[in-house]
């Protein structure tokens, strides 16, 4: 059989795309992992990084349940065939502050167009949305698959 997991610079590059990932983290005792979609930006070789939603003294749930676990699985796919995915499992760092306005713009622009991604950031700063807060994932393991790799 072919082995169909990816390189690293192919990694890097299907990460590099605009896709939605899916993050998944521990969840209270009992239930299963929670699991929701996110934007995000990842440095080749590097950390991947998300923001999220934050009141302080009342998280929201994600967030009070990435900082407990202290550790998350983000997955990519491009999911028509040849199917293909990128899951990262790693350590997170809560930033504890509020992302800067270019650290926005880094996850921001990969999804939309300039003008609506500043347009975003702008009514963030304005205090239009809610509070939010910068996470990083330092990966411990790369799991991947490029199933164009067997024909």
């Amino acid at each position: 059989m072919s082995d169909i997991r990816m390189t690293e610079r192919e990694r890097e590059a299907f990460l590099a795309e605009p896709r939605v990932a899916v993050l998944s983290v521990a969840n209270d005792a009992g239930r299963p992992p929670f699991t929701a979609p996110i934007w995000y930006a990842c440095e080749p070789g590097g950390d991947l990084t998300f923001y999220t939603k934050w009141s302080p003294g009342r998280p929201a749930r994600k967030t009070g349940l990435i900082t407990r676990a202290g550790g998350v699985s983000v997955c990519v796919q491009h999911p028509e065939p040849p199917y293909t995915y990128v899951t990262v499992e790693g350590n997170v760092t809560l930033s504890g502050r509020l992302p800067t306005e270019s650290e926005m713009l880094a996850i921001v622009r990969r999804y939309l167009p300039d003008e609506e991604a500043r347009g975003f950031v702008a009514a963030d700063r304005a205090g239009a949305g809610p509070k939010l807060v910068l996470f990083t994932v330092h990966p411990n393991r790369w799991l991947t698959a490029d199933f164009a790799k067997l024909g």
